[in-house]
């Protein structure tokens, strides 16, 4: 009697490369990069992620990776924001933002500089201008302040592929957040997923995060509260399809042993 097949199970074939403990990786994007992020800092790989906090948009991931100068300081609220960062760079004092925005931009640059891997995730392409000027974040700026619209498949991959060009040394890895943005409207989200897809599909490799997540992990069970973010077992999940691709078995090995190692450092004893 044949086996009964409870899930669909996407097909990934082992990397031909791979990440290792040599590697100093970047990750950059939406907050899945967090997670995954989070993920390898629990195993002491060497990790930079997100330097200037979760940006979800291809235009806006690439301007974090070429920024050099601090960018105008935008006032509302009481605080003074960069459009171009997250809301935790923003401060009350400017001076200090823009300190803080400053720092980032080093973080980022060296990073960038030397990293051999360069994990890129893609959260939307649904954008807001301001002044002809694509946002990282809008800081809860009234609505009529900016311009929303989609980013084409052209635009992203013409954005991007000067820049893959520029360091053609690492390992520029791509992948779709699962997360869907509802806020845009499901059936907008599903036009957005679709457009980043057939972007990384001209970019270069692929990790199938989004495909493992609708697919393999389709039951509410793996998801949080919200219903739109994965839970930890969707994550942990979709982490060890990743090690499954990118590393060895003695990587793996290890990747067990720091992991042991991390959570009895977290552990807090009695006396």
């Amino acid at each position: 009697m044949s086996k009964m097949k409870l899930q669909t199970i996407v097909d990934i074939k082992p990397s031909e490369w791979k990440i290792g403990y040599e590697d100093k990786i970047l990750m950059v994007g939406s907050c899945f990069s967090d997670e995954i992020g989070d993920q390898m800092k629990q195993r002491y790989l060497n990790v930079s992620c997100n330097p200037f906090g979760t940006l979800y948009n291809p235009l806006s991931i690439a301007r974090a990776l070429t920024m050099t100068e601090v960018p105008p300081l935008v006032e509302h609220d009481g605080l003074w924001h960069s459009m171009a960062h997250h809301g935790s760079f923003s401060r009350a004092d400017k001076h200090e933002a823009e300190q803080a925005v400053g720092a980032s931009i080093a973080v980022m640059q060296q990073a960038l500089q030397e990293a051999t891997v360069v994990i890129v995730t893609f959260g939307t392409a649904w954008v807001y201008e301001q002044d002809g000027v694509i946002v990282g974040n809008c800081h809860k700026l009234p609505e009529n302040c900016f311009r929303r619209r989609r980013l084409s498949v052209d635009e992203i991959v013409e954005t991007w592929r000067p820049l893959l060009e520029r360091y053609p040394d690492k390992h520029w890895l791509f992948t779709v957040s699962p997360i869907r943005h509802i806020r845009d409207g499901l059936h907008e989200n599903q036009l957005s997923k679709a457009t980043l897809l057939q972007a990384v599909e001209e970019l270069g490799d692929y990790f199938p995060s989004y495909e493992i997540m609708l697919d393999e992990l389709r039951d509410y069970r793996f998801y949080a509260d919200d219903l739109v973010h994965p839970s930890s077992m969707a994550v942990n999940y979709i982490w060890e399809r990743f090690v499954d691709t990118f590393c060895t078995p003695q990587t793996k090995n290890e990747l067990v042993l720091q992991h042991k190692r991390w959570k009895h450092e977290q552990h807090i004893p009695l006396h």
